[in-house]
């Protein structure tokens, strides 16, 4: 059977009509800085910028997938995605590979995935399913089940160790506890408790966490260990001035100063190569993307899509800023990746994942007022 060109146009129209057009923009041009810094980046890294761009076209058809996936179809996979999740985790504890200290990959066979990466999403979307089920009568003890449903893949991925992933999970996940309707004064009271067993955490704390901490306050204390990556971070920041050494011209990254600057330290590459104007244009693309995602938060349809997608906002929100916090000097070092900038599959799949979720929200809201 023939297809006209009318019945193609309008094929391509159902396909692309599934994106958010702010969302595409922003995932957009983040996706062509990316492809520019990581080729000057991993000019020495055989395979690297190849192993980039193909992340980011897989990401790209994940969000597309994504995009096309009704919220009612995200409900019914909330529990089975989650569990799902927490059964990958525990396989990672019994069975998995050990990188750098810490036992974080999952060895499949074909390639290694992280599974913590997954319950970023699988959580909020999992919280955000009960705090749907428990419209209109939610009790104080829905608050405290939905706390013990989040500390389970807390506590697991901290185990790994992997303190940065665990924060995500916990940052995305208190989100949607604390928009469906957790009280002030019990969020002060958190805090409270939170600061006052900040000397019990301390103990808790592994060496290299700690040594993390010190360094940040400190990082002259041990230049060429410990403090090296902060130190040389915020010298390639700095360096790029106002305009930047310009693209291939950053000293810092080419004279393999920078550590990871493939991966977690990618933005010191981008900063002294395109200095504080091209940080201000990152920021904004950023900001864009973040608030698209609070007005698709604000204007959901239900409960669910309101909370999830508020949830899988903060995700980019935090991120962003960790990561620029910990590549300049102000955060401690926790292994973030700067959205869709760094090199890394299973976090790019993942963001991709979020984003196609957000779009989906947007989309079916317009078509529920339609």
């Amino acid at each position: 059977m023939n297809i006209g060109i009318r019945d193609l146009a309008r094929i391509l129209r159902a396909r692309i009509a599934v994106f958010d057009p702010v969302l595409l923009v922003a995932i957009a041009l983040l996706a062509t800085l990316s492809l520019v810094t990581m080729y000057s980046a991993a000019y020495n890294f055989p395979g690297r910028f190849e192993g980039h761009l193909r992340n980011l076209l897989i990401a790209f058809v994940v969000m597309w997938a994504a995009a096309s996936v009704p919220p009612a179809w995200m409900m019914r996979a909330a529990v089975p995605l989650f569990i799902g999740g927490i059964a990958l985790l525990v396989a990672v504890a019994l069975f998995g590979d050990i990188s750098k200290g810490a036992r974080r990959w999952l060895n499949l066979g074909f390639g290694r995935i992280q599974p913590s990466e997954l319950l970023k999403i699988a959580t909020p979307l999992l919280l955000a399913w009960y705090f749907q089920r428990r419209e209109g009568g939610l009790r104080w003890f829905d608050f405290l089940i939905s706390a013990c449903l989040l500390a389970i893949p807390v506590a697991l991925i901290i185990r790994q160790p992997d303190l940065g992933t665990a924060l995500l999970v916990l940052a995305a996940g208190g989100t949607v506890i604390f928009l469906g309707g957790l009280s002030w004064k019990v969020i002060a009271g958190l805090l409270t408790a939170g600061a006052a067993a900040m000397p019990l955490i301390w103990t808790l704390l592994h060496d290299y966490q700690r040594q993390r901490v010190l360094t940040l306050i400190d990082p002259s204390t041990d230049p060429l260990g410990k403090g090296f990556h902060i130190i040389q971070s915020t010298i390639a920041v700095g360096s790029g001035g106002l305009f930047g050494k310009g693209w291939m011209q950053g000293t810092q990254a080419h004279l393999e100063f920078i550590p990871e600057r493939t991966t977690d330290f990618i933005f010191a590459v981008f900063s002294e190569e395109f200095g504080l104007l091209g940080n201000l244009l990152l920021l904004a693309i950023y900001m864009l993307l973040i608030t698209r995602g609070l007005l698709i938060a604000a204007r959901a349809s239900n409960e669910f899509t309101r909370l999830f997608a508020g949830a899988l906002t903060l995700i980019f929100f935090v991120y962003a800023f960790v990561n620029m916090g910990m590549v300049s000097g102000i955060l401690p070092v926790v292994g973030v990746p700067l959205p869709l900038m760094s090199y890394g599959g299973t976090a790019m799949v993942t963001l991709g994942l979020g984003a196609g979720l957000l779009m989906s929200i947007a989309r079916h809201r317009s078509l529920v007022q339609s």
